[in-house]
């Protein structure tokens, strides 16, 4: 990988960070077309290259129709829930570890996550009684809905409680976050003790998290991921102030409040979206921000991309593991990323402690 940078800045006299990106793009481009042909039915690369290519427009004739409606129907949808998702989760962590100043800060740090998921379990097990005839109505957008509107409340919760004095204590809303988090799961846990066995299943498996998505319900979820993370992208160099102090920042003319009213508002709306579409999935916003900065650097205004790109990019990775290594069944994908992200993360401060010491 170095010696292929260093010949590739040699030919173009590109910025380390940006040539990065672009192999970190394209990286998410072959994780992409190998996930498209994993699963039950295998498909073979070249087929799903010349599927795609006649989707395009490059090639006039497709593949056999089996094949093209796997890919059109199922891969391809869920694929990208992935990627959307992935890079939500990827980017709200490196905001969230660069609002606080907390390496191991992840989207969930202020209880989002967990009120999410308190709303989806509340709608799994007591739906029926709160809505009574609208629950057969409300369909598929029940779940969804309920996880997202978790989410806001716990995001008005944090934002009342931590201000003061007109300001916004970081260290207060973190902690104020430890314990939305402890009420949530609380919470999570008293629905799980009432729910019958049907429920409880449906609600274990939710928990886990899934890419299989509800169809057009989700488009909404996505559509607030996808706004959001273009936001998130654009407070890379207010955040690169933030890291100075918040004294100097404001000295630099950064609005600190607002910047930081913001920045946890939206990730907090990006992750609410993720958790209605697809449940908890865990270590994506706390590796992808990690593994970004290994090699792009500190610098924020390539971090916050680079942590999109590397989160899709993991994510659809491991949807591929987990249609693949229990078949003909699928391991929620929540497993597989907690699975693989645990150690993986334990090696990167391992390294990271020895580095230091040296």
């Amino acid at each position: 990988m170095k010696q292929m940078v260093a010949s590739l800045q040699e030919s173009m006299p590109i910025r380390r960070p940006v040539m990065m990106l672009i192999l970190m793009g394209l990286g998410l481009l072959a994780v992409t077309v190998v996930s498209l042909g994993m699963g039950g039915a295998k498909i073979n690369l070249a087929d799903v290259i010349h599927h795609m290519g006649h989707r395009i427009g490059i090639w006039p004739t497709g593949i056999d129709d089996f094949n093209a409606r796997i890919l059109d129907s199922l891969r391809l949808p869920r694929i990208v829930r992935a990627i959307v998702i992935g890079a939500g989760l990827g980017l709200a962590g490196a905001v969230m570890q660069s609002l606080f100043r907390n390496p191991i800060a992840d989207p969930g740090i202020i209880g989002v996550s967990a009120s999410a998921a308190l709303g989806a379990v509340a709608m799994i097990v007591a739906g029926h009684l709160v809505l009574g005839s609208y629950y057969a109505v409300v369909g598929p957008y029940g779940v969804p809905v309920a996880a997202f509107a978790g989410a806001v409340v716990a995001t008005a919760l944090v934002r009342i409680l931590s201000r003061q004095d007109g300001h916004t204590d970081a260290a207060i809303m973190l902690l104020i976050g430890v314990a939305i988090n402890a009420i949530a799961f609380a919470g999570v846990g008293v629905f799980t003790y009432m729910a019958d066995d049907a429920q409880l299943r449906s609600l274990t498996f939710w928990q886990m998290g899934a890419l299989s998505g509800n169809g057009p319900a989700d488009a909404p979820a996505l559509i607030i991921m996808a706004l959001g993370a273009a936001y998130l992208v654009s407070l890379g160099t207010s955040l690169n102030l933030f890291l100075l102090g918040e004294a100097e920042a404001r000295h630099l003319g950064v609005e600190v409040e607002n910047l930081k009213r913001r920045a946890t508002v939206v990730t907090a709306l990006v992750v609410g979206a993720a958790v209605a579409v697809s449940g908890i999935i865990g270590f994506v916003g706390l590796v992808a921000p990690h593994l970004v900065r290994l090699v792009t650097g500190p610098d924020n205004r390539y971090v916050l991309p680079a942590s999109a790109i590397c989160g899709a990019a993991i994510l659809t990775g491991a949807d591929a593991v987990a249609r693949i290594i229990v078949l003909p069944a699928e391991l929620p994908i929540g497993l597989v990323t907690g699975i693989v992200g645990g150690p993986f993360f334990l090696c990167l401060l391992l390294r990271e402690k020895k580095r230091r010491r040296i």
